[in-house]
């Protein structure tokens, strides 16, 4: 074997560093000036943390702000529906270790905050470290010029689908015309479900599923929320009875925390079983994999630990050949960090929103064809426009509380 001289080796890497530098001196000087701008602080340059802010924001989210002393603000929901004051002083808690680090070391700063944690996981600390998570992201996106995803190996797709909700044939059409193929609705229902229920209230349920199916057709798809909400044995009957109708997904069927009982109702149907809003961080996931309980998980990017840990259980998903649809019942921050998250992984299904971010964001999410294009600005890609927020600081948003009619007693919200 004929090995190249040491001369040979040279003159070859000094061929090489002319190309490259005959390369770059043929891009015209604004496009260098412009790649310049997009990677606007070096990997060697450092930047601090600086001060973290939190506000209220109506109908019921939580925004953060984590400002650092390059001039770049990250943005974040670290918030649980009906929490955000708790959440609020969670992020305060968590705010001295944050102060003064460098906000590039994301994935690190996740394991800290984590893990020197003596009581890990749960809404609150998972919600606060999500939003936190999304901020930091969104900082390093910035830094670098570039979009999350590009960091997260790129885009696997160029837009992103979406569905809306929805509680009508009426509402789904006028959603068509606006761009909706996809819908996800509830199980209509004339009282809180009992345990055990009347066929009429079976029937009424699927009467009011099959007109939403005529509504839209069948090139379109309708998810079913049961939110939890409904017994193990109604879920069955119910599901039985929406099989001929064939929606997207059944959601929730029965309480999330027991993954046994849900594997056993996804046993007993052909429909996607979905599940994944109430569940927190890669080991709570796991625990719905092994058992099979669902093929589509619906991490929520403000609860699930944030765009970090989502990423993982993505991973995990697809090693189970299960689908990822990001819960998101929040605000426009949230929508961005899932869009990000959907550009990136293989096994994207579906991204959840109630708002494309109109009277919040500088340029507001657009739905075409079902879609939203994937967004070029660095980081997560958005903008808060503070004077269209102005009057939508502040609430005091809490969860219904819910009564049965005939006898007085709680009912799931």
């Amino acid at each position: 074997m004929n090995l190249p001289n040491r001369e040979a080796v040279r003159h070859q890497a000094m061929n090489r560093r002319a190309v490259l530098a005959t390369a770059f001196s043929a891009i015209p000087l604004a496009a260098q000036t412009q790649v310049a701008k997009n990677a606007p602080v070096k990997p060697r340059e450092k930047i601090k943390i600086t001060k973290l802010e939190t506000f209220l924001v109506k109908p019921r989210w939580l925004f953060l702000k984590i400002h650092t002393d390059a001039g770049f603000v990250g943005l974040g929901e670290p918030v649980t529906e009906g929490r955000a004051l708790t959440c609020q002083m969670a992020v305060k808690e968590i705010e001295p270790y944050l102060i003064g680090k460098d906000p590039r070391a994301v994935v690190h700063h996740w394991q800290a905050i984590y893990r020197h944690a003596f009581y890990r996981g749960g809404p609150i600390l998972t919600s606060a470290l999500s939003g936190i998570d999304q901020a930091l992201w969104d900082i390093k996106g910035k830094a670098l010029g570039v979009p999350v995803y590009e960091l997260l190996g790129g885009p696997t797709r160029n837009r992103v689908r979406v569905y809306a909700h929805s509680g009508s044939p009426d509402q789904m059409k006028k959603q068509m015309e606006l761009g909706y193929t996809a819908f996800k609705t509830g199980p209509a229902k004339q009282r809180p479900s009992r345990y055990v229920e009347t066929p009429a209230a079976v029937n009424y349920a699927v009467e009011r599923f099959a007109a939403m199916r005529k509504a839209v057709g069948d090139t379109c798809d309708i998810g079913i929320d049961f939110h939890g909400a409904i017994s193990p044995a109604l879920a069955k009957l119910l599901i039985k009875g929406l099989e001929p109708y064939n929606p997207y997904f059944i959601e929730e069927p029965c309480q999330a925390q027991n993954h046994d009982v849900m594997a056993e109702i996804a046993r007993g149907t052909h429909l996607p079983i979905a599940t994944g809003e109430r569940v927190f961080t890669k080991w709570g996931f796991r625990e719905v994999l092994e058992r099979k309980a669902a093929t589509i998980l619906q991490p929520d990017m403000c609860h699930a630990g944030g765009i970090t840990e989502v990423r993982l259980i993505a991973g995990m998903a697809e090693a189970y050949y299960a689908s990822i649809a990001p819960h998101n019942p929040l605000g426009p921050i949230s929508l961005a960090a899932g869009v990000q998250l959907a550009a990136s992984i293989p096994n994207f299904l579906c991204q959840e929103q109630v708002s494309l971010g109109e009277g919040y964001i500088k340029e507001p999410f657009k739905v075409r064809a079902g879609y939203l294009e994937l967004p070029t600005a660095p980081g997560l890609g958005i903008e808060l426009d503070e004077n269209k927020m102005a009057d939508k600081i502040g609430h005091d948003w809490k969860n219904p509380e819910s009564y049965d009619a005939d006898d007085g007693s709680v009912v799931d919200w």
